[in-house]
């Protein structure tokens, strides 16, 4: 590690009086340079009005959506500042990392600042992880700029432009102002709006308009690695354009004046989905809509992402509603903005046809029957991994089943199926958790972007209004159970049950293909990737024989290691077969390791109780009239 160089300023008394925030008739000025983008190096040119005196800017820190911290400083680089042709020094605060100390000189309206962004991290994380490649890139305006501290970031505004690489195409939500040559320039903006506005552009691009019939307009905007990449067939498209026709039936209402779905699909980039007003950035594998593996475990990523422009942008917890990017956030309702999110963008995939509901089902078995395989869960409520959020997206997948995780998304759409099940039983199939989308997260009808906070009284009340029922005691029961299994009323008051048996779950084979996988967690409790133990389930059959994260697998009874011999030997074992041997190697050394487990391959799935009301059935129903491929060609 080399020495820090430490920077000696001799008005450095200055920099503990309070700031002087720019003029507010008068936007910041940032024009975002991607020329270098194909080798992951981001510029950016500032011009900030000022007024004589201290100033000090903040760097954003606690980044929408992403629920923490999550601000790259370390990738911020390159910083200068200049007023009248001449250098001033800066200083960064010795205490809060994010903060910039600097005197503007007598007689200075305008300071000039260069700021850069190393985009070198690697393909994992949210924005602040990969972005760029060769041909592509994402731009997310935070990891650029400085703005004044102390300050709501409503009231700061920004005229904002892009210079592309040659030949270029972009998407964003922004509203273009004017164009000289490769460079782009948009209509101002306050700082809340320009973080909530990313942009993805690249050279092989292209925007479709989406269910052209509906208003406000919706647009695809793609940027793959490749042409070939782009050739997302005519069915995939047409389910897309149902996407916003079911959320416009669902919610009866939008918060938008536009929407742009920011499709990236590349393998150089981390994959993730975040939310934004009125456009989302959506990154997956390069061949995504070419593999049929991929196009299912993706189903759900833009329906999710979608929802959240009502269900946590629009009506949004009080405690994730902050003035600005340097104050922390309280998650404690993020089974709400996530879990209800998750619950409801699954059920989109399925209305819309981006899943059918034979996939929707096998995704809630594996889902729902993770989360009951979830020892953790004894000892971690599922309120404290809300309240944790900040500290549990980033932690290794090593014994999570013990630590627990963002358990808020899976275990939380457990919930609202239940509250969905609930009121379609009381209410004898006249109302449903339809009937509370609209009313508390369309609220208002259309409106521009805008955020209306609510707290968990307000939700409590809606849901009463729908249906009464004791609303706040089940949620506090299912919120602070260390029950070892988890909630799966909704699925059995749905009309189903989970099975296992030795037929693969379509999902999770989906998973183990497109991830080079073997999922034995529901027989002998291991998760592999690669001939690598990811993870051993606390107290199952593999746990007691010994085994660990991280253990590479060298041979099974006495053959070299393959997923599918260690399949075949669990078969082998069923009934009175021999244990399954396993060779490992942990940190270079080998141990022989048996599991005695002799009930074979366990997968879960859903089945029919046909006595039953079949809710998830009514629940998979689509809400609005589709458009057919053939009546688009009429």
């Amino acid at each position: 590690m080399g020495l820090p160089i430490r920077l000696s300023l001799c008005a450095a008394v200055l920099f503990l009086a309070p700031t002087v925030a720019p003029a507010a008739s008068a936007p910041i000025q940032i024009t975002a340079d991607l020329s270098d983008a194909p080798r992951k190096f981001l510029r950016a040119r500032m011009v900030i009005p000022v007024q004589p005196g201290p100033l000090t800017l903040v760097y954003p820190k606690w980044i929408p959506g992403e629920h923490g911290p999550t601000g790259s400083i370390d990738n911020f680089a390159g910083l200068t500042f200049t007023a009248n042709g001449q250098s001033l020094p800066w200083q960064r605060d010795d205490v809060n990392m994010f903060a910039i100390h600097l005197a503007v000189p007598s007689g200075v309206t305008t300071i000039e600042a260069t700021t850069g962004f190393l985009a070198t991290a690697a393909p994992s994380g949210f924005s602040a992880g990969a972005s760029t490649s060769a041909n592509l890139a994402v731009l997310s305006w935070n990891a650029l700029l400085l703005y004044p501290s102390d300050v709501s970031a409503a009231d700061v505004m920004f005229e904002p432009s892009v210079r592309l690489p040659e030949g270029w195409k972009f998407g964003t939500a922004l509203t273009q102002s004017s164009a000289d040559g490769n460079t782009h320039r948009f209509q101002p903006v306050s700082l809340e709006m320009l973080v909530d506005s990313p942009l993805l552009a690249g050279r092989f691009f292209k925007e479709v308009a989406l269910a052209p019939e509906v208003t406000p307009k919706h647009y695809l905007d793609v940027a793959a690695d490749g042409p070939e990449d782009l050739n997302i067939n005519a069915d995939e498209m047409q389910a897309f354009s149902n996407l916003v026709r079911e959320t416009g039936a669902l919610f009866r209402s939008h918060h938008y004046n536009s929407y742009h779905f920011l499709l990236t699909l590349s393998d150089s980039v981390a994959h993730f989905g975040l939310e934004h007003h009125q456009s989302s950035d959506d990154r997956v594998d390069a061949t995504t809509y070419l593999d049929d593996d991929l196009m299912l475990i993706s189903g759900d990523l833009l329906p999710h992402e979608f929802t959240h422009s009502w269900n946590g942008k629009y009506r949004r917890p009080v405690g994730l509603v902050t003035p600005n990017y340097q104050e922390p956030m309280k998650g404690n309702l993020l089974w709400v903005y996530e879990g209800l999110t998750q619950y409801l963008g699954d059920i989109l995939a399925a209305r819309s046809g981006i899943w059918t509901a034979d996939q929707f089902k096998a995704y809630l078995a594996a889902s729902a029957a993770e989360m009951d395989h979830r020892p953790g869960r004894t000892w971690r409520t599922l309120e404290d991994t809300a309240v944790s959020a900040q500290i549990l997206y980033d932690p290794s997948n090593q014994w999570d089943n013990w630590r627990r995780s963002v358990d808020y998304y899976p275990e939380g759409e457990l919930i609202w199926l239940e509250v969905d099940t609930i009121i379609r039983r009381r209410s004898k199939g006249r109302r449903s958790l339809n009937d509370f989308c609209a009313r508390f997260l369309g609220l208002g009808g259309d409106t521009p972007p805008k955020v209306v906070p609510y707290t968990f009284d307000d939700l409590v009340k809606v849901l009463d209004s729908v249906e009464h029922y004791d609303w706040a005691n089940l949620f506090h029961e299912r919120l602070t159970s260390k029950a070892p299994h988890a909630p799966l009323d909704g699925i059995t008051g749905g009309g189903y049950r989970i099975e296992y048996g030795d037929v693969t779950n379509p999902y999770i084979r989906a998973e183990e293909s497109s991830g080079r996988e073997l999922n034995a967690w529901y027989s002998v409790g291991l998760a592999i990737a690669d001939n690598v133990v990811s993870d051993v389930l606390v107290d199952s059959p593999a746990y007691k024989a010994g085994l660990g994260p991280g253990m590479r697998l060298v041979a099974v009874n006495g053959r070299a290691y393959t997923d599918e011999l260690l399949r075949q030997a669990i078969r082998d074992a069923k009934g009175s077969g021999p244990a399954v041997e396993l060779i490992t190697e942990n940190a270079g050394f080998f141990k022989v390791l048996k599991i005695e487990y002799h009930e074979g391959l366990k997968y879960p799935r859903l089945v029919r109780e046909e006595k039953m009301a079949d809710y998830i059935g009514d629940i998979l129903k689509p809400l609005a009239k589709h458009t057919t491929i053939a009546e688009v060609a009429r």
